[in-house]
């Protein structure tokens, strides 16, 4: 029997804890730098150490991204990148990877799919999990319900300004991880980490066990590896973005995103 994809999150982090480290996952627009190439993008990170991946699917008002990823996002949307063709990328990284992969979009997109048709999709197409970023914990029972019966797991944000009692009620929502917010605003590499982080793993590990994997402003080698002592797993996204928009072309592009995956696993693995 196949695996669920909230059961592939669940190994993922029960490894990552035994071998006390974190889980590196690489964060992507779909579709740049070109659609016929994005895959290849995923296979250079997985070969370069990549734990599983988070793929965004590109949408036209990303308020939580900051300008590199909301101009992947624009380029993506004009070279024809849609929910369906994000949900094929999905799977063929899945299949040619055979490493987990969540899917990231906003609470609109989803509604308007339908949430239940949404999960289920994204399940058929080899998703692990989904993260919606600017869905509230008040607001999320319906789309945990869909997840579940899809068997994908979905995540719920929490950031330093998270209150303690908000902090219990995510917990007491089982999501599959919390996704703790580094940085507060939106996606973007930042020169230095703001050193909130520890303080907020801390308060979430006080509540539940749940799993914690870190984004927003972790851009370096030495970011990740201080997110990596707090967390069970590390989302780096502007800076790839950022080499993938760069890039001339897709043989490019995969070549430094190979490149830079493997410092960030490196550095990871040392601590510094």
């Amino acid at each position: 029997m196949t695996d669920t994809g909230a059961e592939r999150l669940r190994r993922l982090f029960a490894t990552v804890r035994s071998e006390h480290r974190a889980a590196l996952l690489p964060f992507l627009t779909a579709g740049i730098p070109d659609i016929d190439s994005s895959v290849s993008m995923f296979e250079a990170m997985a070969a370069a150490g990549a734990d599983g991946f988070e793929i965004g699917i590109p949408y036209a008002d990303p308020l939580m991204d900051g300008p590199v990823i909301a101009e992947a996002a624009e380029r993506a949307l004009a070279g024809g990148m849609t929910v369906a063709r994000a949900f094929e990328i999905a799977d063929r990284v899945t299949t040619s990877t055979g490493k987990p992969v969540l899917l990231m979009t906003y609470t609109n997109p989803v509604m308007h799919y339908g949430a239940a048709e949404f999960a289920a999709d994204a399940a058929a197409a080899g998703a692990a999990g989904l993260i919606i970023a600017d869905l509230p914990v008040e607001e999320a029972a319906p789309f945990l319900a869909a997840t579940r019966d899809a068997g994908i797991g979905m995540a719920l944000f929490a950031a330093p300004t998270t209150t303690d009692t908000r902090i219990a009620a995510i917990a007491d929502a089982d999501p599959s991880f919390v996704y703790a917010v580094a940085t507060l605003g939106v996606t973007g590499e930042r020169a230095e980490g703001s050193g909130a982080l520890a303080g907020l793993a801390d308060r979430i590990r006080a509540t539940s066990d749940v799993p914690i994997v870190a984004g927003v402003g972790i851009s370096t080698p030495g970011q990740a590896a201080s997110a990596a002592a707090q967390a069970d797993g590390v989302i780096v996204g502007s800076a790839l973005v950022r080499r993938a928009l760069e890039a001339g072309s897709g043989d490019v592009a995969a070549d430094a995103l190979r490149s830079a995956v493997s410092d960030l696993r490196a550095a990871m693995e040392r601590g510094t």
